[in-house]
Formats: C-alpha cells, structure tokens, sequence
C-alpha cells in the first residue's frame, strides 16, 4: 500500500519542518522527490542529501516568474505538495505593506500559479495529486495571526473551488490543517515553559504535535489509496480547533 515508484513529487517549503518530513516519506515510499526552498541553495542540498534520490531546486515564491524557472528544472511532477508559507506575528494593525505583500503572494498568489503550472500535466496524464498545507489558524481568532489566517482560509476556499474541475481528469486537490506542531518557526515559542502549557491545555489530546502526526496524512492524499478524498480539508490538530 502506499507505493509511489515511478511517481515525481515537488514538495515546496521543504528544507525542514513539516515539509522536509513530507518529502522524506514521499521519497521512503518510492517517489522521486524534489526539496525546495526559496533561496538558500545550500541549505536546500543540505536537506536534500538526508533524502536519498531526491533533487534540491530552488525558488522564492514571491515572485510569480520563478514559478516558470522552477518549472523548466522539474518538468511535469505527478504529486505537488504546496508547504511552504509565510508568517508574521503582530497586531491586526500593525502590519506594514510589505509584510502584508509577502504573506499574500507567497501563501496564496503563488499556490494558484503553481497550481495552474502543475495541473497542466496532470490533466495530459490523467492522474495527479495536489496537497494545499493550511493551519487551524484558518479557523481561530489568533490576535497575532489574523493576516495569517486569512491567507490559509483563502487557500483552502481555492483548492475546494478547483477540486470539482479537476476531478474529471484523475487529479484530487486537498487542504490539510495542521495545529500547534512542534518545528523550527515554533521552537521560540515552545521554548517557553508556561506559554508551552497554555497550548496543551487548549489541545484536548493534551499534547504537542509532530511532524510525523502530519506526513502519513498527506502520503495517504498523494497515494492511489486517496484517489476517492478531494475537496477535504483534513484537521490535524489533536481536536484544538473543536
């Protein structure tokens, strides 16, 4: 079960995190995965040599011509897994412009162009896989988060919209919506034994969650196994957002 020899996976945001467990577990099932990340290069090869067959590309996705260079380095993929994101934390209004900007191109902008990009040769295959990697903040009031989550609900409202047309041609398009997880852009907060606390408390599994909580969901989206799940928005937050 779960086989994916002969399949090609590009997994964006995937130099560490929830991404990079998201690629290594593609690529254990047999994909040929390629690592991305925005513009560090070598911390992109780094990751990638922890993930044996796979191909480091990079690609600062607010910019929507780099969409057409990652592309001409990876060709048609049979699985797109859309991780990578941006987040700032402040007051509803204390954003600036550009901070306002790169949240909305990255996290949202660019999943459409990619999904446009990418879909093309799904459709000429008649089977693809596309994974959208929201938050439960799609749902919660988080006084820091509100441009966040606005970007998150926005992309799972367009991967449900497309998820229809795209059916007819073998191509399924969910959106999964991980909690409080344990990776490096929460470690800071994490840190904080109290504020630690406060979070497990609000989880009623009473825990903090893994990346390894989140790969096998999506392997299960991205596999044949999934191919009657599209549409979905699966929650994987231990019932936090209950």
């Amino acid at each position: 079960m779960f086989d994916l020899t002969g399949k090609t996976a590009l997994v964006t945001g995937s130099t560490q995190g929830i991404g990079f467990e998201i690629a290594s577990l593609l690529a254990k099932q047999g994909a040929k995965v390629f690592v991305c990340g925005a513009e560090d290069f070598e911390k992109c090869k780094e990751a990638s040599e922890k993930i044996p067959g796979s191909v480091p590309v990079i690609a600062n996705l607010l910019h929507v011509d780099e969409i057409d260079t990652l592309y001409s380095k990876t060709g048609d993929v049979d699985i797109l897994v859309l991780n990578a994101s941006i987040q700032y934390k402040r007051d509803w209004d204390q954003f600036t412009l550009e901070e306002y900007d790169n949240q909305m191109n990255c996290n949202v902008k660019s999943s459409y162009w990619l999904i446009r990009k990418y879909a093309e040769g799904m459709k000429k295959k008649g089977w693809g896989r596309i994974v959208t990697v929201g938050s439960t903040n799609q749902y919660n009031q988080h006084p820091k988060l509100s441009l966040y989550g606005v970007t998150k609900m926005a992309q799972l409202k367009l991967a449900q919209n497309i998820a229809p047309q795209l059916a007819p041609y073998g191509i399924t398009i969910n959106n999964i919506a991980p909690g409080a997880i344990d990776t490096p852009r929460n470690k800071q907060d994490l840190s904080d034994p109290a504020f630690r606390k406060k979070v497990e408390d609000s989880i009623p599994c009473g825990y903090i969650g893994k990346v390894t909580d989140i790969s096998p969901a999506v392997l299960l989206l991205c596999s044949e196994e999934g191919r009657y799940i599209t549409g979905s928005d699966l929650k994987i937050d231990g019932g936090m957002s209950l």
